[in-house]
C-alpha cells in the first residue's frame, strides 16, 4: 500500500514568549495522494504556521511529520531543504519571481540543485511553463506579465521538480476574479491529472473546489467533507 504524502501525528509547534504562543496545538491529518485539501481559517489561527511546517520551512516543536512515508523529524536542515526541493511544490500570495529575470529563468532557479545537464534543465522549465500555458512567453519578463501570468509562473516553478504536493498559500489573493477563476482551472486540472494538493485560504469560493475542507481556529483543526471538485 502507498504511504499517504502528508501524515500529522501529535504535530505542535509552540513559539517561546512569556506567555508561549501555541501556533498549533496536537495536530492528526492525513492527506493521502491525489487529495484536493483546503484549509481554511481566520487571520492568525495557524494557517501560515501549518503551511510552515508542512512545506519543511520550520520545524514542529514535538509530533511527527511524515512526507511519502518519511519521517521528516529527525533530519538535518540540509536534508528538509534537499527533500523540500525534490517533493515540495510552494506557491505564494506574492507570486516572489525576480524581477529582471525571464519566465524561463525564475523556472530554472528552482532546479539549481539538480544534477542534470543545463540542456535538461532548460527542457523541463519550458515543459512547466507550456504545461500552465506560458510556452509562449519563455522569455517574458514579470514586469510584462498580467498577475495571472506571473501566478502561473509561481506554479510553473512549484511543478519543475515534479513534486508529490503542491503547496498554495492564498493564491488568488492578488488576482481579479477573471484571473482568479483561470487559476482555479488549472489547479483543479492538476489535482485531476493526479497531484495531491493542499490550498490555505480565507476565499469560501476557492475552499468548494476542493473536496475536503479543514477549519483552523486558535491552532486546532477540525475538518468537514467538501462537496466541490472531486
Amino acid at each position: 500500500m502507498t504511504a499517504p504524502v502528508i501524515e500529522l501525528h501529535g504535530l505542535t509547534r509552540t513559539y517561546p514568549g512569556q506567555p508561549p504562543v501555541h501556533a498549533l496545538r496536537a495536530t492528526d491529518l492525513v492527506v493521502e495522494a491525489g487529495d484536493y485539501v483546503a484549509v481554511t481559517g481566520p487571520s492568525g489561527s495557524g494557517k501560515s504556521t501549518l503551511l510552515h511546517l508542512l512545506g519543511l520551512l520550520d520545524s514542529a516543536t514535538t509530533g511527527r511529520y511524515l512526507l511519502d512515508g518519511l519521517d521528516t523529524s529527525a533530519l538535518t536542515d540540509r536534508d528538509r531543504s534537499a527533500l523540500r526541493g525534490s517533493r515540495i511544490g510552494i506557491v505564494f500570495q506574492a507570486f516572489h519571481l525576480l524581477a529582471y529575470r525571464t519566465a524561463l529563468e525564475n523556472v530554472l532557479i528552482a532546479e539549481l540543485y539538480n544534477q542534470t545537464s543545463r540542456s535538461t534543465r532548460l527542457q523541463a522549465a519550458a515543459s512547466a511553463l507550456s504545461s500552465v500555458g506560458l510556452g509562449h512567453r519563455l522569455d517574458a519578463l514579470p514586469t510584462t506579465l498580467s498577475g495571472g501570468e506571473c501566478q502561473r509562473v509561481a506554479i510553473a516553478r512549484a511543478l519543475v521538480n515534479r513534486p508529490s504536493l503542491l503547496l498554495c498559500d492564498e493564491p488568488t489573493g492578488n488576482l481579479d476574479s477573471r484571473n482568479a477563476a483561470t487559476l482555479m482551472e488549472l489547479l483543479d486540472q492538476l489535482n485531476s491529472d493526479g497531484l495531491t494538493i493542499v490550498i490555505i485560504t480565507h476565499d469560501a469560493g476557492v475552499a468548494a473546489h476542493t473536496s475536503r475542507t479543514v477549519t483552523i481556529s486558535d491552532g486546532r483543526l477540525s475538518e468537514r467533507t467538501g462537496t466541490g471538485h472531486a
